[in-house]
């Protein structure tokens, strides 16, 4: 007998989900993988069951996977001896797979301040994910197939590749980031690739400020690179629009488009499905506490689609881990709500600042012309070279060896250096180190 097709035995809550993005938002129910449109949130399992006795059960509640003790998670002391202000509630207790409702609704508020240009346009609600990379990879489950395209420009982080492309299968074309000038954002050739993918479905990662080259777009850039898209959706493409704003924030120019991208075009057009992945783990100085958000916005969204989608999203989320760390999402709600916490990131963003500075001025000395050109930088953790007359790998190596520098190689030419990892005494030498190493082996 025939295996029966995976369209015939959807999972009720499947379908429902399904049949609320059909009736309000039908372009974000075609540009579902297979995968995404099977995805669905257990309402009805163990853990519905567990949060409604939660509520009513005033006798005993026996349907957690948790030991309790004295009213509170049981735990040991050696291990509580670490936390200072936490409630073992907040630490020990099982978040639910959206994340704490708390955190996310104070996510969600801090992203409509930081986004003025998204006005009162209804968001999803934002989904608590164990950080960026996991949120990325949620994405990539729920839009890309085996054999779908995702866009992206050829200056990316290699976790795309690792989890779009390796793990779904799916393939990334790219287009130069920057013009052939290296004075900013390419977007002729941005343009040019949307219109080359006119009336399909396509998945595009915007990443700023850029990992690896530490470039934002300027308001103007900015700008266009919204109209682009604008204008391909309008033009009949089916897009889901990823706005990675892994390093938000992280802005040091004054012409530089300071707000993320997500607030025009979750509401560009009904072809455009925008989503936001951020996290604390950049913002707040707090990279291994693990804990982001995923968000969608959409020109005709409703609450009925939202909810579809973050119940697909809850649904792989719990598939995959259960839940993320209830500890790091109670550190980053505490952190939101203390009223230091503006002052003191402000404070860590001026130090990047000033070793972005430093940066700036010692690789763009002109004894080092011979040995590489810099990628525009204004914002982050990075910055990049194009060296000149060997691979960025044999530099890398060359470094370790023989100077004690740690870089990343990416590419025949790209060097990449992190900036927010060096004392400002530290990089006139980094910069001096790597151009001896360059010089070295093309004598050697």
């Amino acid at each position: 007998m025939p295996a029966t097709p995976a369209s015939t035995s959807l999972h009720p809550l499947a379908e429902a989900a399904n049949a609320a993005l059909a009736k309000d938002t039908p372009v974000v129910l075609d540009l579902l993988s297979e995968r995404g449109k099977r995805m669905f949130f257990p309402a009805k399992g163990i853990l519905a069951q567990g949060a409604e006795a939660k509520q009513k059960a005033n006798f005993a509640n026996a349907t957690v996977g948790i030991a309790t003790e004295g009213g509170q998670p049981m735990h040991l002391a050696c291990i509580n001896q670490y936390y200072n202000n936490l409630k073992p509630a907040e630490i020990y207790d099982y978040a639910p797979s959206f994340g704490r409702p708390d955190l996310r609704q104070a996510w969600a508020a801090k992203q409509r301040a930081e986004t003025p240009s998204l006005g009162d346009h209804p968001t999803s609600l934002p989904v608590v994910t164990n950080a960026l990379t996991h949120g990325l990879s949620l994405v990539g489950d729920l839009f890309l197939d085996p054999g779908d395209e995702a866009l992206s420009s050829d200056l990316m982080w290699e976790n795309y590749n690792l989890s779009w492309e390796t793990r779904l299968g799916a393939r990334i074309s790219t287009y130069p980031f920057f013009d052939r000038n290296l004075t900013g954002f390419n977007i002729t050739a941005f343009t040019q690739a949307l219109a080359e993918r006119k009336g399909r479905k396509l998945v595009v990662g915007l990443n700023f400020p850029n990992n690896p080259s530490g470039y934002s777009p300027t308001r103007a850039e900015a700008g266009a690179i919204v109209s682009a898209l604008t204008a391909a959706a309008a033009a009949g493409t089916k897009l889901v629009v990823v706005c990675d704003d892994a390093y938000y924030g992280m802005f040091f120019d004054d012409g530089v488009e300071k707000e993320s991208l997500f607030g025009r075009l979750a509401k560009a057009h009904p072809n455009l499905l925008a989503v936001k992945v951020d996290g604390a783990t950049k913002e707040e100085f707090v990279w291994g506490l693990r804990v982001g958000f995923v968000t969608y916005g959409i020109a005709n969204g409703t609450k009925a689609a939202y909810d579809a989608l973050e119940q697909k999203t809850g649904g792989i989320v719990r598939a995959y881990i259960s839940n993320v760390s209830m500890p790091g999402q109670s550190i980053v709600l505490k952190a939101l709500q203390d009223p230091q916490f503006r002052a003191q990131q402000a404070q860590k963003v001026a130090v990047l600042k000033s070793r972005a500075a430093v940066t700036a001025q010692h690789c763009r000395k002109p004894e080092y012309a011979d040995c590489w050109d810099v990628y525009p930088f204004n914002s982050g953790y990075f910055m990049c070279l194009r060296v000149k007359k060997t691979t960025a790998e044999a530099v890398r190596q060359e470094l370790l060896a023989k100077h004690g520098v740690g870089t990343i190689a990416l590419g025949q030419t790209e060097l990449r250096v992190a900036f927010s990892c060096l004392t400002e005494e530290q990089i006139p030498e980094v910069f001096k180190r790597i151009a001896e190493a360059i010089r070295a082996i093309r004598t050697a």
